[in-house]
């Protein structure tokens, strides 16, 4: 099966306090705009945020603000949400995904190091390496913090099919 990515257009700054309602509407926004350039395609939009101490993390606006998100998770629990949305053939089909990760207490050095390497990641990190210094822990599904949660994919294509079915 091939793919094509096709970023959204979509102005990311909602103001929902909710991280699952939060999730789930940026996921929506961003396939419903790309679904409008591949209307007789199926289009999958997802978004990631970070919640740690209560406070949503989204992408670092720069360094100072990585440094700051990594410090607040150090040493602590943080909830990582991924809200999928799939579009096809006129209808939208949405799914949260939650895991938690535990991060290692690492001194300020050492935070300040990994601070900017992942501006782009919502909380300031990323996992992909198993080895990865700050991560402890991943409790549910680790490829909902790495990337794409397979698992409400899955789901979703599973409803959208069974639905075309009726």
């Amino acid at each position: 099966m091939s793919f094509t990515v096709d970023p959204s257009g979509v102005d990311e700054n909602v103001r929902i306090k909710d991280p699952r309602r939060l999730v789930v509407k940026l996921a929506r926004m961003k396939a419903l705009d790309v679904a409008k350039r591949h209307p007789d395609r199926p289009v999958l939009g997802a978004d990631t945020l970070v919640v740690c101490r209560g406070e949503i993390l989204g992408k670092p606006k720069d360094l100072k603000d990585a440094v700051r998100m990594i410090t607040l998770q150090s040493g602590r629990s943080q909830r990582v949400y991924t809200g999928t949305a799939l579009v096809w053939r006129g209808r939208v089909y949405t799914d949260v995904a939650v895991s938690v990760v535990t991060a290692r207490k690492l001194d300020a050095e050492h935070l300040r190091r990994l601070a900017g390497k992942h501006m782009d990641k919502a909380g300031a990190y990323a996992i992909q390496d198993r080895k990865d210094p700050l991560v402890a822990r991943v409790t549910g599904d680790r490829d909902n913090v790495t990337g794409l949660p397979m698992r409400s994919v899955r789901k979703l294509l599973s409803r959208a099919r069974a639905r075309r079915g009726s």
